[in-house]
């Protein structure tokens, strides 16, 4: 068994406009309870799209320039996106930046920035859901560009919002001057150890790891996603 490899929402004035009066609501931004949520892991280093309760729960390791990472995107994002919205899945997302192999080299560093910015907490409205974010995903890996510069914060921004993401947050990912909690590099470092951990004899992305049953899945057969939520581990 692998030994695995950490947000605080913050109080806001709401301001809630009806017909011909104006009320301050003093509140905390939260999450839709009918939303799958969206959070940070424990270990700070994997962003958590789903219900704590959901039957299947999986790993994905990705790189932002991985083109097999956009192939799994395309094939199968919709179906994840639809089963983390039912309450069936939950995916740990754990991100890497290996393939910026230049030192002035940023494009999978800035995506990344922009998921953990994408899965902190809004400081008013509402948070991102998990649904949310796996569209933001299959948004960035559907625009890949491997070896060129990447997308611009304002491209992401555009992504996010076609995404679904609330205005807060798109607005976050495109400001430059706007940092997330997480350390990126450390991110990818911790990840890329889990990763190296998780499958040493060909340590590549994507891969899924089933952490319900403690193996790597196959995702070299085409209805591995079929296979895994028919079978899911009690």
């Amino acid at each position: 068994m692998r030994i695995p490899c950490t947000v605080a929402l913050l109080t806001t004035a709401l301001l809630v406009f009806a017909t011909g009066c104006t009320t301050q609501v003093t509140g905390t931004a939260t999450q839709d309870p009918a939303q799958p949520p969206l959070a940070i892991s424990d270990d700070g280093t994997g962003i958590v799209a789903g219900f704590p309760d959901a039957p299947v729960h999986i790993e994905l390791f990705t790189e932002p320039q991985c083109d097999h990472c956009a192939a799994l995107q395309h094939t199968y994002g919709d179906e994840i996106a639809s089963y983390i919205n039912l309450g069936e899945l939950s995916v740990t997302y754990r991100f890497l930046t290996f393939l910026d192999d230049q030192p002035d080299e940023d494009y999978s560093w800035r995506v990344v920035t922009a998921l953990f910015l994408a899965a902190e907490p809004a400081s008013s409205t509402k948070d991102a859901s998990g649904q949310e974010f796996q569209r933001f995903v299959e948004e960035l890996w559907a625009s890949q560009q491997p070896g060129g510069p990447g997308p611009s914060e304002a491209e992401m921004a555009d992504m996010a919002t076609k995404a679904g993401l609330p205005a807060q947050i798109a607005q976050r990912i495109g400001d430059v001057d706007v940092s997330p909690k997480a350390d990126i590099d450390d991110v990818a470092k911790a990840n890329y150890s889990l990763l190296v951990q998780t499958n040493p004899s060909a340590p590549g992305t994507p891969l899924v790891y089933d952490l319900k049953k403690d193996e790597i899945v196959d995702i070299h057969e085409t209805d591995w996603l079929d296979k895994l939520m028919s079978s899911p581990s009690s």
